[in-house]
């Protein structure tokens, strides 16, 4: 099997910056005090990263900036779509939940998807923090970050928003459900 290319033709590229720069103007709440023209410059610098959130828009994620690391200089982008991403729905939450289904084995899992994606599952922390800035995942759910020692007994974690409030549970790894999927994290 050929290797995937990840860079963008001039035209994806033109057209993924162009989508992300009127995501970024219709969301100010998102990412209050900063300043798109940095943004696309440390965009067009990075073309592993820029294939990477065009990987985020293709599976629906609607990728949006919602932060800044003052210390690394690194520019935060969260999945920002109302429901957890259609693209990557139906998923175990990892590779060894997925193999241990007996029957009805889905396509995918969300860990081994992100790694090829080039991106990260929003941990716990993270999901809180996209859910300060709207209300996300009120029909859907997402598989979260799993901490290693709940992961080694056989659990994996997920969330979502219902009845005003954001909850997080537990399901068995090899658990996957339509309306589940998982949210992203990218470092740019």
């Amino acid at each position: 099997m050929p290797e995937l290319t990840k860079e963008l033709s001039p035209e994806q590229r033109e057209a993924l910056l162009s989508v992300l720069k009127a995501r970024f103007e219709n969301n100010m709440n998102h990412h209050k005090g900063l300043l798109w023209t940095k943004i696309q410059a440390k965009l067009e610098a990075t073309p592993e990263k820029l294939w990477s959130l065009n990987e985020m828009e293709r599976t629906g994620g609607e990728p949006d900036v919602v932060g800044h690391d003052t210390k690394t200089g690194e520019y935060i982008f969260y999945d920002c779509a109302a429901e957890s991403p259609k693209g990557r729905r139906n998923v175990c939450y990892d590779r060894e939940g997925q193999e241990a289904r007996k029957t009805f084995k889905p396509d995918n899992n969300a860990i081994d998807m992100a790694a090829a994606m080039g991106i990260d599952l929003l941990t716990e922390e993270h999901y809180r923090a996209l859910q300060e800035l709207g209300n996300f995942d009120t029909k859907t759910s997402s598989w979260v970050k799993t901490p290693s020692d709940i992961r080694k007994l056989g659990g994996a974690l997920f969330a979502h928003r219902r009845y005003g409030a954001v909850f997080l549970y537990h399901n068995s790894a090899p658990s996957y459900y339509r309306d589940r999927g998982f949210r992203s994290s990218l470092r740019v």
